[in-house]
């Protein structure tokens, strides 16, 4: 029984079937709300100050002040379309390959971490609330390597080839501001912890159990080798497969024809 399993027995009611579904609508509520009162964004940021004199909505908030997309036009419209259809497919894969219940505390953990990660930068982090959403998807590139989705809606691709350039991007950012390196190390620990080192020590083990296998073939006699051999006519098991053979009193094998009386 997994660390898992035996939360699930404990604590199973803290499950939240669909959870990243309803946090990339609330997404799409900001949107809307942000669409029809620009300045609403500023009351939905992070905060420290604001937040210990009594604006605590902000602890929530944060996650949705970013959800603006680009800008108030029809492609920031679609792409928020698109985004949202696909962060549903994603939220259905970990759903299906985790549970309910873990894939529930692997979206608490991950807006836990961003949370804390906030209150002990000096300044608020912008476009907090796509870590989750940046997690969510590595992990689901995890697990679903040859999973292929349409590109710009045309071009078939494999989400690996995307999970790799998402994650050299994200490496990226994080070296050109090294002052946020301890920030996405902190907000995509729950990736780490729930995929990214199961995936590698399970790689591990494959490469492993694949050279066990290999040093045991490498070890067994070839299929055409001759078990016995006869010491006066060379005959063997495998040219002629009624033959027997015994053991002479010389300690040389012979086939039933020539052993020595």
């Amino acid at each position: 029984m997994t660390v898992f399993d035996r939360l699930e027995r404990r604590f199973g009611w803290l499950a939240f079937p669909g959870f990243l579904r309803y946090y990339a609508l609330f997404h799409v509520l900001v949107f809307v709300l942000q669409y029809i009162r620009p300045d609403i964004g500023q009351l939905f940021e992070f905060d420290r100050a604001k937040i210990l004199s009594g604006e605590v909505w902000r602890v929530a908030t944060l996650f949705f002040a970013s959800s603006e997309f680009g800008g108030r036009n029809l492609t920031s419209v679609i792409f928020l379309l698109f985004a949202v259809s696909f962060f549903f497919m994603i939220s259905d894969g970990l759903e299906e390959a985790w549970g309910s219940f873990k894939s529930s505390l692997f979206y608490y953990a991950g807006i836990l971490l961003v949370l804390a990660a906030n209150f002990a930068y000096p300044f608020a982090i912008p476009s907090s609330g796509t870590a989750l959403y940046g997690a969510a998807f590595l992990a689901f590139a995890t697990l679903y390597p040859k999973v292929e989705v349409r590109l710009f809606m045309i071009l078939p691709v494999q989400i690996r080839f995307l999970g790799i350039f998402a994650a050299v991007g994200i490496l990226l950012k994080a070296l050109s501001e090294p002052i946020l390196l301890p920030y996405y190390l902190v907000a995509f620990a729950n990736y780490f912890l729930w995929a990214g080192i199961p995936a590698l020590r399970g790689t591990v083990q494959t490469i492993a159990t694949g050279q066990r296998k290999k040093r045991f073939n490498a070890a067994k006699a070839p299929a055409d080798e001759a078990f016995h051999t006869c010491a006066a006519c060379q005959k063997t098991d495998i040219s002629d497969r009624h033959l027997e053979f015994r053991i002479g009193r010389d300690g040389q094998e012979y086939c039933g024809e020539h052993l020595p009386e």
